[in-house]
C-alpha cells in the first residue's frame, strides 16, 4: 500500500462512526474523549476510560452518552467549553447536604436507563424497576441541577413520603403536547419538552391522558415510547390502528433514541392494568429488535382488527388492496416516498426509511406467522427488503417461517406465491439444487393465468413473476439473459403503475430491486440508471452506515 493509500485509509477510518459513541465519528470521539481526560486531570484525578463510553475517576464514574449527543449539533471549537460546563453541572449536583425538607419539596420521580446506577448499585438500593430498559429514582430538581437522589438521601427524609412527593411533583411538572395522525392515520400523541422529567410522565400516564386529553386512558391501555428524557409518546389502543401503531411509534423511538440527547429507551410498551410491559427483544448476537407482543396483546390486536371494518371483498381477488392493509405499509410507503425526493437514494435519511421499512417487515415473522397481517404477501415484501439490505441473519430467520403456516393465514391466494416462497427459502438455505429445479418449475407452471385465477392477470404478468423469471436467468447463471429480462421488467413495472401514478409503490421495483442487488452481489453486470433501481441501495453503498 502506497503511502497517499495508508494516509486514504486512515482518513477513513477517522470519519466512520466510532463504536461506543457512533453519534459522532472515530476522530470526534477521540477528541471528546481526551476533553473529558483533561477536565478529570486538572482536578488532581486520575481519570481512565472504561468501554468507550465512560470515565472513571477516584470511584466517580462520568457516562459520555448524552454529552456526546450534545456535543454532535455544536462546532467542535465549542466542545471544550461545553465539556467544562457539563462537568461542573453534574459535580455541582452530587453535593447533597439538602434538608428533609428541602427533598420533600423539589424531588421528584425520574426514569433512568436499568444500566446507569451499575457501578454505584449500591449506593441507590432504594431504586425501583419499572420494566425491561427502565428503573425509576428520585431526583433533586434544583435551581440549576438535577441530582438523583442517594440511600442517604431517601433514609434522611423517609422512603414512603419521598416517593409520595415525587409523584405528586411529577404530576405537577409542566410538559408540551401535541396530538398526530401517523402516516397510517393511527392516532400519536406526543409528550415533550426541556425538562429532565418528561419521560417519567410514564409512571402516571392515565392522570397524564386525563389532564392531556380530557379523556380517560382506555381498559386496554396504550402503547408508550420514552425514547429519551426529554420525550414521551403513546397511542391509546381503541380501535385496530393500534396494529399500525406497533411499528410506526417503534420507529419512531428508535430515532429519537439514537438522536437524542438524554436517551432513555428505544424499546416500545405497553401500559395495562397499571404496569409497563416491554414490547421490544434483543438479539445481542445480530444486534437487532424486533417488537413481541405477548399472547394476551396479540390477541387483543387481532380482535381489534377484525372488528375495524369490513374486509374489502375485492382483496382476495386484487393482492393490491389486501397490501394496503399490511402491518408495515406505512414504514414501507415512507420508504417509497424518499426516493420520490431522492430517487437515487444519496441521502441517509432515505437508506434509514429503507432500514425501518425493514425492520418493521421482519419483525412481524419474529414469531412465525402469527402476528396480524404477517401473511404471504408481507413475507415476500419483507424477504425483497432485507435483500436489497443486505440483511443476511432476518433472511435465515424469514427463510425459516413454514410455507404452511403462510398458507394457512393467505387462505384465498393462488399457489404460485407458496411455490416461490418456497423456492427462495430453499435457495437462500443452500438446499440441493436438484431439490430447487422442481421448485423453480411449480412456481412457473402455476403463475399461468389460466391456473392463477384468483390474481387479476395485469398484476401477475407485470409485476408479480417478473422477480421469478430473474431469479431463473441467476440461478442459471445466464447474465446476458438476465440483463435482458430486467430492462424488460422495468418496462411492466413502468406501464403497470402508470395507471395508478399516485401510488407509492410505482416511485420503486421492489422485486426486480431484490433480484438485481442479488445479481449485483454475484457480480453479475447491472445497469444503475433506472430511476426504479435506486442507485446507492442497489450498489449498497449505505451498508454498514449504522448497525440495523
Amino acid at each position: 500500500m502506497t503511502e497517499h493509500q495508508h494516509a486514504a485509509s486512515a482518513s477513513a477510518s477517522a470519519s466512520a462512526p466510532d463504536p461506543h459513541l457512533p453519534m459522532l465519528t472515530v476522530a470526534q470521539a477521540e477528541r471528546l474523549r481526551g476533553l473529558a481526560l483533561d477536565h478529570f486531570i486538572r482536578q488532581g484525578l486520575r481519570p481512565a476510560v472504561d468501554g468507550g463510553a465512560v470515565v472513571h475517576s477516584d470511584g466517580h464514574v462520568s457516562p459520555l452518552t448524552s454529552l456526546a449527543q450534545t456535543c454532535r449539533v455544536i462546532a467542535e471549537e465549542g466542545w471544550p467549553e461545553v465539556v467544562e460546563q457539563h462537568f461542573r453541572r453534574t459535580e455541582g449536583a452530587g453535593q447533597g447536604g439538602d434538608s428533609a425538607e428541602e427533598l420533600l419539596r423539589h424531588s421528584c420521580l425520574r426514569l433512568l436507563p436499568d444500566d446507569a446506577l451499575a457501578d454505584m448499585a449500591d449506593g441507590f438500593r432504594y431504586a425501583r424497576p419499572v420494566s425491561e430498559g427502565l428503573l425509576a429514582v428520585l431526583a433533586l430538581d434544583a435551581p440549576d441541577t438535577v441530582r438523583i437522589l442517594s440511600d442517604t438521601d431517601v433514609e434522611r427524609a423517609g422512603a414512603e413520603e419521598l416517593w409520595a412527593a415525587g409523584r405528586a411533583n411529577l404530576l405537577g411538572e409542566p410538559v408540551e403536547y401535541e396530538e398526530m395522525d401517523g402516516p397510517s392515520g393511527a392516532a400519536l400523541h406526543s409528550v415533550h419538552g426541556d425538562s429532565h422529567f418528561v419521560a417519567a410522565k410514564a409512571l402516571v400516564l392515565p392522570e397524564l391522558v386525563r389532564a392531556l386529553t380530557g379523556r380517560e386512558l382506555p381498559e386496554n391501555g396504550a402503547l408508550v415510547v420514552v425514547p429519551t428524557r426529554h420525550l414521551l409518546a403513546f397511542h391509546p389502543i381503541v380501535d385496530g390502528t393500534v396494529v399500525n401503531a406497533v411499528n410506526e411509534l417503534g420507529a419512531y423511538a428508535l430515532g429519537a433514541y439514537q438522536d437524542g440527547p438524554g436517551s432513555l429507551s428505544p424499546r416500545l410498551y405497553w401500559w395495562h392494568q397499571g404496569r409497563l410491559a416491554c414490547l421490544t427483544a434483543f438479539d445481542h448476537e445480530t444486534r437487532s429488535m424486533s417488537v413481541v407482543p405477548p399472547q394476551e396483546l396479540m390477541d387483543l390486536m387481532k380482535r381489534l382488527r377484525g372488528g375495524q371494518s369490513a374486509e374489502n371483498p375485492e382483496n382476495a381477488k386484487n393482492p393490491e388492496n389486501a397490501k394496503a392493509e399490511s402491518p408495515f405499509t406505512a414504514a414501507l410507503t415512507r420508504a417509497y416516498d424518499a426516493c420520490a425526493a431522492d430517487p437515487d437514494a444519496a441521502k441517509l435519511e432515505t437508506w434509514e426509511a429503507w432500514v425501518a421499512a425493514m425492520q418493521a417487515g421482519s419483525a412481524l415473522f419474529e414469531g412465525g406467522a402469527e402476528q396480524p397481517y404477517a401473511d404471504a404477501r408481507a413475507w415476500l415484501d419483507a424477504f425483497f427488503l432485507s435483500l436489497v439490505c443486505r440483511e443476511s441473519e432476518r433472511l435465515d430467520r424469514l427463510s425459516q417461517v413454514p410455507v404452511e403456516d403462510l398458507r394457512r393465514v393467505t387462505p384465498d391466494t393462488d399457489d404460485y406465491l407458496f411455490h416461490w416462497i418456497g423456492t427462495l427459502q430453499h435457495y437462500w438455505l443452500r438446499q440441493p439444487m436438484d431439490e430447487l429445479v422442481p421448485k423453480l418449475v411449480a412456481t412457473m407452471e402455476s403463475s399461468h393465468p389460466h391456473v392463477a385465477t384468483r390474481t387479476p392477470a395485469d398484476f401477475l404478468n407485470f409485476v408479480d413473476y417478473q422477480p421469478v423469471a430473474l431469479f431463473h436467468r441467476l440461478v442459471t447463471n445466464n447474465r446476458e439473459a438476465f440483463a435482458e429480462v430486467l430492462g424488460e421488467a422495468l418496462d411492466h413495472h413502468e406501464r403497470y403503475w402508470n395507471k395508478a401514478a399516485s401510488d407509492p409503490r410505482g416511485r420503486v421495483a421492489l422485486g426486480p430491486l431484490a433480484m438485481a442487488c442479488f445479481a449485483y452481489d454475484g457480480d453479475f453486470p447491472v445497469d444503475t440508471g433506472s430511476p426504479y433501481l435506486p442507485k446507492y441501495l442497489l450498489n449498497r453503498a449505505w451498508y454498514g452506515e449504522f448497525p440495523t
